[in-house]
């Protein structure tokens, strides 16, 4: 940890301000700047700019820590990997990036991919796009713009100061409301071509983080945070189910076989996915630090497992919801928002059910079935 602060005294902040989050739907700077501290946002800096890149593993286990306080700023602390994209630019860009710091939050609305006019420097950005989480509190944002024939298909993104960029905040949902995953909206701006780069593609720093799959990488960080929120939906079942007994004057929870059941099977499901989740990332990391590339078995199975920690992690919510009685029919029932928190990861694109066709494919020697699977 960095200045001294350490991660105890964070997450204790983190719980006496995550309301005032998601009141105003997004993590201010002031709590970004605290995440740096702790190195959340260096954690994917190349070393040679002064970064200290940590494990993928290393890094999930604290996105979880953090979703398990707040599935918002968890989700938002996430995107702390999401240099593993900016490896792409150029050399000297990303000095120039890192210049007066390593501690850099990147956010990015990289979709819908909106037209760009070449130009003889670049690219003219023009456009609106969605779902920019943490853009609030960046210090650079990225949009998408088409790819060409130099890109093998896939996008670009351009990458622009935030006073060159309009935040438009309508983001109004009932599962990580405070994300600030509002939509960015740019106008008839010239990005330098050494400002672009392919999303996914080929970085140009050689160290072993950028040579774990990045697109993998970016849903393992999504789908840790559904297990950080799982993790707080069973404390606090497990924990109210101890005393609460219902208005009708019927044993409390935890007297019920029903309850108890439930709880030990969300318990087996939950720490079950979590496992082979973190297994594999800790082989696929050992495959690359030994200097070998991940095959396309490994990243399938990466992709798997997010999958399903995502889905688990959500139905697990879902269940205690489902055997907590009345309470938490309430709208301010801790359980209603964790189980909108939990909905989230489960349905973003990375994590959807078309990502166990995809591996299904893959792991019987056949094409992924859907675009940018690796």
């Amino acid at each position: 940890m960095h200045d001294g602060v350490t991660f105890e005294a964070v997450l204790a902040e983190l719980a006496e301000r995550r309301v005032e989050f998601r009141e105003q739907r997004y993590v201010p700077k002031d709590f970004i700047a605290r995440l740096k501290q702790l190195g959340i946002y260096r954690a994917a800096t190349p070393a040679r700019f002064g970064g200290e890149p940590l494990p993928p593993a290393e890094f999930l286990a604290r996105i979880e820590r953090i979703s398990v306080v707040d599935g918002s700023t968890g989700w938002v602390a996430s995107f702390g990997s999401s240099l593993v994209y900016l490896a792409a630019l150029p050399l000297d860009t990303q000095a120039e990036l890192y210049r007066d710091s390593p501690d850099v939050a990147f956010a990015g609305g990289l979709f819908p991919v909106q037209p760009a006019e070449p130009t003889e420097a670049g690219f003219r950005v023009d456009g609106r796009w969605k779902f920019a989480s943490g853009c609030m509190g960046a210090d650079v944002l990225g949009v998408g713009i088409p790819g060409d024939e130099t890109t093998g298909g896939k996008p670009r993104t351009a990458v622009l100061r935030p006073e060159q960029v309009e935040i438009v905040q309508d983001w109004d949902v009932v599962g990580m409301r405070g994300t600030g995953s509002f939509d960015l909206v740019v106008r008839d701006v010239e990005v330098p071509r050494e400002w672009t780069f392919i999303r996914g593609g080929s970085p140009t720093v050689d160290e072993p983080l950028f040579r774990y799959p990045a697109i993998a990488y970016a849903a393992q960080v999504l789908a840790v945070v559904g297990a950080g929120v799982a993790r707080a939906a069973l404390d606090y079942a497990e924990e109210v189910g101890a005393g609460y007994a219902g208005v009708t004057g019927a044993p409390k929870l935890a007297d019920r076989a029903y309850y108890r059941t439930e709880i030990a099977g969300a318990e087996a499901a939950l720490r079950s996915a979590r496992s082979w989740f973190y297994e594999l990332s800790d082989e696929v990391w050992q495959t690359v630090l030994a200097g070998d590339e991940a095959t396309d078995e490994q990243n399938a199975n990466l992709r798997l497992a997010s999958a399903h920690l995502a889905k688990t992690s959500s139905d697990v919510v879902a269940r205690l919801l489902e055997i907590s009685g009345t309470a938490p029919i309430h709208r301010a029932h801790p359980l209603q928002q964790l189980h909108g928190d939990a909905l989230v990861p489960k349905q973003h694109a990375f994590l959807g059910p078309s990502m166990y066709d995809a591996a299904g494919a893959v792991l019987m020697g056949l094409p992924p079935t859907t675009p940018g699977f690796r």
